[in-house]
């Protein structure tokens, strides 16, 4: 098993994370729409989730995988009223992967935190 960090303290502090690999498998935790160079949240959703697959894509990488190899995502958006916002940065990421997906509505740890995106990936 390989175990994938950003380094961040929080992975440490709430003991994650930010993605585990098991054999064909990758496990992407649920990332927000931080920019981790600056530690920066852009208010717009969907550069919220264009950040999100930035960090996505970087995990995948770590553990020998890419966008290409996702199976399933889940979002989890504050509100349903910024879906409509939120679609256009979702099909420029996965549109031609298409993924099993869920998407659910449901509040987040910080309130500057609009959505939040976990993927699993499988090579096989």
């Amino acid at each position: 098993m390989q175990r994938i960090s950003t380094g961040s303290p929080f992975e440490a502090t709430m003991g994650y994370s930010r993605a585990v690999v098991k054999g064909p498998w990758c496990f992407v935790s649920g990332v927000t729409g931080y920019d981790y160079a600056t530690m920066t949240m852009p208010d717009d959703i969907a550069d919220q989730a264009r950040n999100c697959f930035a960090t996505i894509t970087w995990a995948l990488e770590q553990g020998g995988f890419a966008l290409s190899d996702i199976v399933r995502v889940q979002y989890t958006v504050i509100n349903a009223a910024l879906v409509d916002a939120l679609a256009p940065a979702l099909g420029e990421a996965l549109g031609e992967i298409r993924p099993a997906a869920t998407m659910v509505i449901a509040g987040l740890i910080r309130p500057e935190m609009k959505v939040e995106i976990e993927v699993t990936a499988f090579k096989g």
